[in-house]
């Protein structure tokens, strides 16, 4: 990190982060940024980006300021590099090049190609003063999903269900139409959850959930974009009456048997002998999903955690004692944090134990 940085530069970055989460679940795959202004240390201008193949944040903050020639005078507070090359937006470089900003605070260098360093270089080759790394912890977390995608080739993946008191995610069902699942949670936490879809890119379940639970997987209890649909169904045995083949939303089913596509449902047939958990990240990398939260079932949930195929879970713990049925995964760690919901309690883990949540 640069030197001279003050606190003051460092509340500025919290709230740049701040404004960069109002883009969450409508700019991806582009990162979440937020950007601030300030002159004699008071905010003249702020701004975010607000969906993909909008204005980036810099620019609608360098717009929000009220009088321009200020600009010459000013600090330009974003957590993420101004980009340097003409994509659906020009560079924003460029624009904080024009307006003659003198200074220029970034927390994360852009690890996208056609980014990295670029930006930094082009506005010190005009001869403003950069620092970047400022809270750069804080700003990784906040584009995790972006970052993974970019260094790690694959999307952010992130594991979901909730359990009984007593280790069960359900009771022993043979079908959805004799027995409804047990519910575990409550009102608020299926709020949330789909609120969670929203902000995703995809969301994976596997054959028997289909079966037994018939889901729309959508976000019907928040308002926001539905999901990719993503369903493992090897032998196809999951009805086309089903919900997750109603065409109103892109679904993609891995399987054993087809190739194909048909309104927005398509086929991925894939090799019985290969690890499926692998083949399907790898493929939603082609497909620039950025992350994916996984649903279920129980199988498919421990599939992914066997390969090591996550990096956040989300597990609901209840307050129901079912006695028998159908055991949660086998999931060791430590919570990175714990919060009450209602009859249940929401504990957060990552892989990397190293990492931020709830403090940005």
């Amino acid at each position: 990190m640069g030197q001279n940085i003050t606190n003051f530069d460092i509340r500025m970055m919290h709230r740049c982060f701040e404004l960069a989460k109002n883009g969450a679940g409508h700019v991806a795959p582009n990162p979440l940024v937020g950007s601030v202004i300030t002159y004699d240390n008071k905010i003249i201008g702020e701004g975010f980006h607000r969906a993909c193949g909008k204005p980036h944040a810099e620019v609608n903050a360098i717009h929000s300021v009220k009088n321009p020639d200020l600009l010459k005078h000013a600090t330009l507070y974003v957590n993420l590099e101004p980009c340097a090359h003409h994509g659906k937006t020009p560079p924003c470089s460029d624009l904080i090049i024009a307006h003659k900003i003198p200074r220029i605070v970034i927390s994360n260098v852009d690890p996208y190609a056609k980014v990295a360093g670029k930006g930094i270089e082009k506005l010190k080759a005009a001869g403003r003063k950069v620092i970047h790394g400022v809270e750069k912890k804080q700003g990784w977390f906040l584009n995790r999903r972006f970052f993974t995608f970019h260094t790690e080739k694959r999307p952010w993946i992130i594991l979901k269900w909730a359990e009984s008191a007593d280790g069960f995610i359900d009771i022993y069902r043979e079908n959805a139409e004799n027995i409804r699942p047990k519910w575990l949670t409550n009102q608020m936490a299926k709020h949330l959850v789909h609120r969670w879809r929203a902000e995703e890119d995809g969301i994976l379940v596997g054959q028997n959930t289909a079966l037994l639970d018939n889901p729309r997987l959508n976000t019907r209890e928040w308002k926001g974009k539905n999901p990719v649909r993503i369903l493992i169904d090897p032998e196809l045995k999951v009805p086309s009456s089903f919900h997750i083949f109603d065409n109103s939303q892109s679904t993609l089913v891995f399987n054993y048997i087809k190739n194909g596509k048909k309104g927005h449902v398509e086929y991925i047939k894939t090799v019985p002998d290969s690890s499926m958990p692998e083949t399907i990240i790898n493929e939603l990398f082609q497909r620039s999903i950025h992350s994916v939260m996984v649903e279920g079932g129980a199988y498919v949930l421990q599939a992914f955690i066997n390969a090591g195929l996550w990096d956040e879970t989300r597990r609901f713990i209840g307050e129901i004692h079912l006695g028998s049925g159908v055991k949660a995964p086998y999931f060791t760690g430590i919570p990175s944090t714990k919060m009450l919901m209602g009859n249940s309690i929401l504990y957060k883990y990552y892989r990397d134990s190293g990492l931020l949540d709830g403090t940005i």
